[in-house]
């Protein structure tokens, strides 16, 4: 959290002998050695600085602050340099008030510093959270402070204090004395009732950034002397996730893990990380559809100790990588990652389509839950790696459908390539192309082409019409009709013509239907529209006095009766439900494929019987 031109506390040694003493001076850890002692030495945090250093030069100082952010980012620490700029004075008292720039040591500083200016006192609400606690801070607020200018009350993790001890508060925060001054700082804000937050100036301090962090260790490393490799700076700031005590802590644990220069290989075996290298071959197999080098690849990492759970946490990771990369292209440009990695994440946000990145980023997210809970933590990875490369080449349901209009409902698709029965040119998909055609896995098994009936119900266009720019559909029948808003997903359109609608007559280009009493009222109006979207010209929907024939959910039912009437007079249906007194004949299925008299589309039911539909 200091600066990288922070002088370090040179009362705090690393060891060793010192000059005129007989025992070894005690090793302080980088994150305390290094803690910033002044604005100037705070790093990421510079709205808040911009913020308390007008309100100092202006006299605008509220009476409380909440500072909020994770854990590491320097809240407790800049609630003592407010502290020491409260009450900042030199010797020979040439600083009369306040004032954020403090070149030297006061007078109070370094009590204050390390938490024994009996001017400042520091309480930790996690162990002290109740309103006992706060009625002695009520009580002290009233005396006037003993040789410092305020009053400073630094109460860390202030969201554990009771409701009660809250409300206690909330009297003294609203009219302190004019020498008492609070710093509240929180991990959870939101657990602060509001009630506190209205009385308090609230600073959301930021993570640091992974550059920044990497800038700030290099400059550490300069004054430990210790020699590190820039791409292991990058893996420790990435690792610690916007926090600068957990960079520091991460650093000290890998100065002395490698026991020489810092290496990226060594911080990788200390963190339980994989090679980013392989974890990106191991994303470009899967991006291909090659189950069988992706299953390669993460054997030979699970063999030489890599975690399966990190495995596709950074898989998953470098998805995001690739994502962000693909949509700011100037991400690539961080200098926290490797240049392996944004090399590669360039080309692979080149070649694939957000929806792949996005499917791929899905189905890791629920795969590492899996594999948190999985008694054989391995086994269950290979099944996550093994259903993102089946879908690696697969086209998205939307995709498919689009695919399947352009040719005409003459589409089969095979091992995730489409394939078209006419002479079409094979659409472009968004999956990756390898250096050679990979076989179809064994899997994957082509679609079923369509039946002849449902061949027949597609919507014919008309040869003269059959252009790109301006498409004109021949519609023979309302069957075809109603089939034609199920394919433009339309489900509203054919609930209605199924539900709401009684045919009257039908021509190509006209409708003449009657109405049930529930149907919407510009249901008219609505059809003509879209049919005219639809197949390219215009439509005449005409509401006829006429009854006009059942709707076609009727006829489906009356279908479905007959059906079940028929099956119960079989013998064999009848022996069955002798034997099984209370049953009955829920739903009747075709088990050939004939043509249906009408689009009856039955529901799936726990309980069938099949019977003989002659």
């Amino acid at each position: 959290m200091s600066d990288a031109g922070a002088p370090p506390d040179n009362s705090e040694g690393q060891g060793g002998l010192g000059l005129g003493n007989e025992a070894a001076k005690p090793y302080r850890v980088l994150a305390r050695k290094y803690r910033p002692s002044s604005f100037d030495d705070l790093i990421g945090q510079e709205a808040m600085v911009r913020t308390v250093s007008n309100a100092f030069e202006t006299g605008r100082i509220p009476q409380a602050w909440i500072l909020t952010g994770v854990r590491g980012v320097g809240k407790t620490t800049t609630a003592r340099i407010l502290a020491r700029a409260l009450n900042y004075e030199k010797p020979d008292g040439s600083v009369k008030g306040p004032t954020i720039h403090m070149p030297d040591l006061g007078v109070h500083c370094q009590a204050i510093m390390e938490s024994r200016h009996m001017d400042v006192l520091e309480m930790d609400a996690a162990s002290h959270t109740g309103v006992d606690d706060v009625r002695q801070i009520n009580d002290s607020v009233r005396y006037a402070p003993a040789s410092a200018r305020y009053k400073v009350y630094i109460i860390d993790e202030v969201h554990m204090l009771s409701t009660a001890a809250f409300n206690a508060f909330l009297k003294t925060l609203e009219e302190p004395p004019e020498h008492a001054k609070f710093v509240f700082a929180t991990t959870e804000i939101r657990k602060v009732p509001v009630t506190v937050l209205s009385r308090c100036q609230r600073f959301d301090l930021r993570r640091v950034e992974a550059d920044v962090l990497m800038g700030h260790l290099s400059n550490i490393a300069k004054r430990e002397g210790v020699e590190v490799e820039p791409e292991a700076l990058g893996i420790i700031a990435r690792a610690a996730e916007g926090s600068v005590r957990d960079s520091l802590s991460l650093f000290d644990q890998a100065i002395a893990h490698a026991a020489g220069p810092v290496r990226a290989d060594a911080v990788r075996q200390m963190l339980g990380l994989a090679d980013r290298t392989r974890v990106i071959d191991l994303f470009e197999h899967l991006a291909r559809g090659d189950i069988a080098c992706a299953f390669g690849e993460f054997r030979s990492q699970y063999d030489v100790g890599a975690d399966p759970v990190v495995v596709l946490s950074d898989l998953a990771e470098f998805v995001n990588f690739v994502t962000r990369v693909k949509i700011v292209p100037a991400t690539a440009d961080n200098v926290a990652f490797g240049e392996t990695e944004r090399v590669r994440a360039r080309e692979f946000a080149a070649k694939l389509s957000m929806r792949v990145l996005s499917r791929m980023w899905q189905m890791l997210l629920k795969g590492i839950a899996e594999v948190q809970t999985a008694t054989r933590p391995a086994a269950a990875a290979e099944m996550v790696l093994v259903r993102i490369a089946y879908v690696a080449e697969l086209p998205t349901p939307d995709e498919a459908i689009r695919m399947l209009d352009q040719n005409g409902g003459g589409m089969q698709i095979a091992s995730g390539s489409a394939v078209a029965s006419r002479a079409a040119p094979a659409p472009t998909m968004s999956s990756m192309p390898g250096p050679s055609s990979m076989p179809a896995s064994p899997m994957r098994t082509p679609a079923a082409p369509r039946s002849g009936a449902e061949a027949s119900a597609r919507p014919q266009m008309a040869p003269s019409a059959q252009t790109e720019s301006a498409p004109i559909l021949r519609i023979k029948s309302f069957p075809q009709l109603v089939a034609l808003a199920g394919e433009k997903r339309d489900l509203l359109t054919k609930a209605a013509l199924e539900a709401d609608v009684r045919l009257v007559r039908f021509e190509d280009g006209r409708l003449e239907v009657a109405l049930e009493r529930n149907a919407a009222r510009g249901l008219v109006n609505e059809l003509s529209r879209k049919l005219e979207l639809w197949t390219g010209r215009r439509w005449t929907v005409v509401v006829s006095n006429e009854a006009g024939q059942p709707t076609l959910r009727s006829q489906n039912e009356q279908a479905r009766n007959e059906h079940a009437r028929a099956a119960e007079a079989d013998p064999r249906v009848q022996e069955v439900l002798a034997r099984f007194p209370g049953a009955k004949v829920i739903e009747v299925r075709r088990l050939a494929a004939e043509p249906p008299e009408s689009n009856i589309i039955a529901d799936d039911l726990n309980e069938t019987s099949d019977g003989d539909d002659d």
